[in-house]
């Protein structure tokens, strides 16, 4: 039986894929499509409610994305935010302008009661966001939410089941945020509350068997998250009809190659095929220091390697992702808007193109409807270690991208010893669950130091630490001196070639979490 859906339109917001995920947080299945995505596919989805995001631009503007005003005739309950509810506004006839103040960050909004501010007080926080605002409201509608420069910061027309906000109920600034978009799923649009991760797993599980019989499945293991969470998935529907192939590059962190092969080969039925090829990844990247040739090398290599092994094994059956469903909206093959047309974000590495010699029966992607926090439910209900469902983003071209400059042996040695210090002195001081990203990083940078009583030049390790709630944007972690005068200490006495340690304190503007 299918879950109850809500639709999440998408008018090019930054913020689409958090509207969803906040939306399944409430139990709600909830699926993004684009802005011009036809009203009849739509209607034929039956959703219960529908979601318009925000987005960067002016509903008068003739290029933006709109709607045609006869979705408004299908019945569908339906809640603007921020450019969602400016559309709503001027598609049924009201007017929107220009803010003479613009509205950004934490604002104070009051409202007058209506089904959307149940249970939320007279006055609270939001995120507000916005440059042009609702002057005159359409016919049959209320205003109920008002800001210092905002009059019409809410509206509503619950006869039709039409709601809208000006500010971001689903980010966590707003502060009953998520009580407005329960009040919006639950008592306008009627939801049970039917998305849970136990029946996702045993409805895949079952879905799995069904799909591939007695066929044989190859995934493609990094040792990451989501190809674990769907070796995980596939192994409990086929057991030993799946082999999971694991290229290990040398490009991983300390003993880290080991502990996906010792997890996996102990808790799954499975065939487990390790490939090691840091030789063959050095010697491709040999006098290499451009960044992103580094990571096309890396990249290419990789898949060169596996689709040899795959060769080797033979493409019977059967070809298995991890991919999720972001890596579908990022790569285009979701529903990404934009100023009125799709913006690819990037080709994402669980999104592959085989080999034209390679002839799998099928593609499976048994995570692909799935957020990354429902990954990791869904891992450990599967029994994966903690340690591996909750492990920190990793970048795709492993260490490559944290060694500045030439990629060599002794540099990964060094930095595989700096990063295992940083995340064993973290995980002793009882922080590490307030930091969301922490890592060391190899510039190619040397030092005059002194270690008893002798000049050294050797290296110096950088190390980053960051607090975010989307990674859209992240903080430096305000680590206490005390952790960071041991982590330094055991970094220059423990680690060799290392005699000199910094601690990076940019933020995300203007900096990257990663440094290449």
């Amino acid at each position: 039986m299918a879950n109850q859906l809500c639709i999440v339109l998408d008018f090019g917001g930054q913020y689409n894929q958090l509207i969803a995920r906040r939306v399944r947080e409430c139990g709600v299945y909830c699926e993004i499509k684009r802005f011009d995505t036809p009203l009849e596919d739509i209607k034929a989805l039956s959703p219960m409610g529908v979601i318009f995001t925000g987005g960067p631009n002016s509903v008068y503007d003739e290029t933006s994305p709109h709607i045609a005003k006869e979705y408004f005739d299908l019945g569908i309950p339906t809640l603007g935010i921020c450019y969602g509810c400016q559309l709503m506004a001027y598609t049924l006839g009201g007017t929107v302008e220009s803010c003479t103040r613009s509205e950004y960050g934490k604002i104070e909004v009051s409202h007058s009661g209506g089904t959307l501010f149940s249970n939320v007080p007279d006055k609270s926080v939001v995120w507000m966001s916005h440059t042009d605002f609702v002057s005159k409201l359409p016919d049959g509608f209320k205003g109920n939410a008002s800001s210092a420069d905002c009059p019409i910061a809410a509206f509503e027309c619950p006869e039709r089941k039409l709601y809208a906000v000006q500010f971001h109920p689903e980010v966590t600034h707003s502060q009953f945020g998520k009580e407005i978009l329960h009040n919006f799923l639950y008592d306008v649009c009627g939801f049970k509350g039917d998305w849970v991760m136990d029946d996702f797993i045993d409805t895949t599980v079952a879905k799995l068997r069904e799909q591939i019989g007695d066929k044989k499945v190859i995934l493609g293991l990094s040792g990451g998250v989501d190809s674990s969470v769907a070796a995980g998935l596939l192994s409990r529907a086929i057991g030993k009809q799946l082999t999971c192939v694991f290229v290990d590059q040398g490009l991983m962190r300390k003993d880290e190659g080991d502990f996906v092969e010792e997890t996996f080969t102990r808790l799954f039925d499975m065939n487990f095929v390790r490939v090691n090829c840091q030789q063959k990844f050095l010697a491709a990247l040999k006098g290499v220091t451009d960044p992103e040739q580094k990571r096309k090398i890396i990249g290419t290599e990789f898949y060169n390697v596996f689709w040899d092994k795959i060769r080797e094994q033979g493409a019977d059956g059967f070809f298995a992702q991890g991919t999720i469903y972001p890596d579908r909206i990022e790569s285009g093959k979701g529903n990404q808007a934009g100023h009125g047309s799709t913006a690819v974000i990037k080709t994402h590495h669980n999104m592959v193109k085989m080999p034209d010699d390679i002839k799998f029966d099928g593609v499976i992607e048994p995570l692909g409807d799935l957020f990354k926090d429902e990954v990791r439910a869904v891992g450990e209900k599967l029994g994966i270690p903690h340690e591996l469902v909750w492990r920190q983003p990793f970048p795709g071209p492993g260490l490559g991208v944290r060694i500045i400059g030439e990629i060599t042996e002794e540099k990964i040695k060094i930095l595989q010893e700096a990063d295992a210090v940083f995340r064993d002195e973290i995980h002793k001081s009882g922080i590490e669950s307030e930091l969301k990203q922490f890592f060391a990083v190899l510039p190619d940078v040397k030092t005059v130091g002194v270690m008893g009583d002798h000049r050294t030049y050797d290296h110096l390790i950088a190390i980053r630490a960051v607090t975010t709630d989307d990674f859209m944007t992240a903080d430096w972690a305000r680590i206490p001196y005390d952790v960071l005068a041991k982590v330094s200490n055991r970094l220059c006495n423990e680690v060799e070639h290392v005699n000199r340690v910094v601690y990076d304190i940019t933020s995300k503007p203007p900096g990257t979490v990663e440094w290449e």
